[in-house]
């Protein structure tokens, strides 16, 4: 009544076994975390002033002026932010200037820049003694810090959303196309001195890549030379694709990686390192770190699978059978709807063995990979792995449907003739 799906619909698929590797999806179960303190800066021992810090300066006599034959006016007390670390800091609150010079009355701004507390602290009282305003036993100024310098960076986040996760079909399915718009979620953060690194920006906004983000950082650097580099390269790869459409038979080139972009990987292969260097991961005024949304990373299901959109595990691998109990339907359990193909269906209990893998090459191509369930059950090599925008097919064999269609018309037609007789 149905027919033989295996001759009616046929798939030209070649056995997993006859492929090379260039057509298999890379595993990822040996990937490792990296060392993520290979993400953030060395702090020094000391503090070095450098610009936009406001240093907190009491000097007697001179700021604040004291009149003479007067007691000398106590130092004012700054307690920080609730945010801050910082202890509470003594004196009138000057700002370091661009430049590095920080700025006092009655002498010539001083350059401060690279400095630590205590060398701040003599030269002020060296340069009022230079220049005859106090004396040496009453040359005791106060140098504190009353807020550090920051470095702003913008965040962009798209790890976010409003499910738990991408786990079953149908919240898969939300979570990626319908339950969430996927915008970007971030802003500016502020990173303090000697915290102006990846790691920090990471911790400021939430803490490493969730499961629905790539396990990857971006940084794209907000310097002139960075964006004209990203330009040019642009520039190029548009005038390639315009040569290779001048040849109807060519196939044009897909965009490569963005050289200027830096890539921070967060799973490596065991031995492995990312080779940061401190200039990578130090962040710079106006620089985008960037956590790039997965949402492409699925595959689909279709033929006796039930049909839909399922995404791909991030640290791990997924087989054909992984698969195929993450769509409903395991090996050797019931298809969807319950139907088996034949007269009678809903009483053939022969399993569908024939799996086929839709999986899109180069150039618009696509290659159909035939997977013995069978072989697969009792092989590991014979299940190759899922990768992102897979279809898997599920079939039965042109015997397995005479089998079916055997025992559903013996139990629906058989028994009754001979009860009848």
């Amino acid at each position: 009544m149905t027919g033989c799906s295996a001759l009616t619909q046929p798939i030209e698929g070649v056995p997993a076994a006859r492929l090379p590797q260039d057509f298999f999806a890379k595993p990822k179960n040996d990937l490792v975390p990296v060392d993520i303190s290979q993400l953030s800066l060395e702090p020094p021992r000391e503090y070095l002033i450098g610009p936009d810090d406001i240093l907190g300066v009491y000097i007697e006599g001179v700021l604040p002026f004291n009149p003479p034959n007067q007691p000398p006016e106590p130092p004012p007390v700054n307690f920080p932010d609730a945010e801050s670390v910082l202890p509470p800091s003594i004196g009138y609150p000057i700002a370091v200037q661009e430049d590095g010079s920080l700025a006092l009355p009655l002498v010539e701004p001083l350059n401060v820049d690279g400095l630590t507390l205590d060398q701040v602290r003599d030269a002020i009282r060296d340069t009022y003694i230079d220049n005859d305003i106090l004396r040496p036993e009453k040359a005791r100024p106060i140098v504190t810090i009353i807020k550090e310098r920051t470095i702003d960076v913008i965040v962009i986040r798209e790890d976010g959303g409003g499910t738990g996760g991408l786990t079953t079909q149908n919240l898969g399915s939300q979570f990626i196309r319908g339950g969430s718009d996927r915008s970007g979620s971030g802003g500016l953060v502020k990173l303090k001195a000697y915290q102006n690194d990846i790691l920090h920006a990471l911790v400021e906004t939430g803490g490493l890549p969730g499961l629905n983000a790539k396990n990857q950082v971006k940084v794209l650097r907000a310097s002139k030379a960075n964006q004209k580099a990203r330009e040019d390269f642009l520039a190029r790869f548009r005038a390639q694709r315009r040569a290779a459409m001048l040849d109807p038979c060519a196939c044009l080139p897909q965009l490569p990686e963005d050289p200027t972009v830096l890539r921070i990987p967060l799973r490596l292969p065991p031995g492995e390192s990312p080779n940061l260097t401190s200039e990578d991961v130090t962040l710079k005024e106006g620089d985008i770190v960037y956590i790039e949304s997965r949402e492409t990373e699925v595959f689909y299901t279709g033929g006796l699978l039930p049909g839909g959109e399922f995404p791909l595990p991030r640290d791990y691998d997924l087989d054909v059978l992984g698969a195929m109990a993450l769509a409903g339907t395991g090996v050797y359990g019931r298809v969807g709807g319950g139907s088996m193909g034949g007269l009678g269906g809903n009483v053939a209990t022969i399993p569908p063995g024939k799996l086929f893998i839709l999986r899109k090459t180069d150039c618009g191509g696509q290659i159909a990979i035939e997977i013995d369930l069978t072989k697969a059950i009792n092989d590991p090599r014979s299940r190759p792995l899922v990768q992102a925008g897979d279809t898997l097919i599920l079939q039965y064999k042109c015997e397995e449907e005479l089998l079916n269609f055997g025992l559903g018309t013996f139990f629906t037609y058989g028994i009754r003739e001979l009860l009848n007789n």
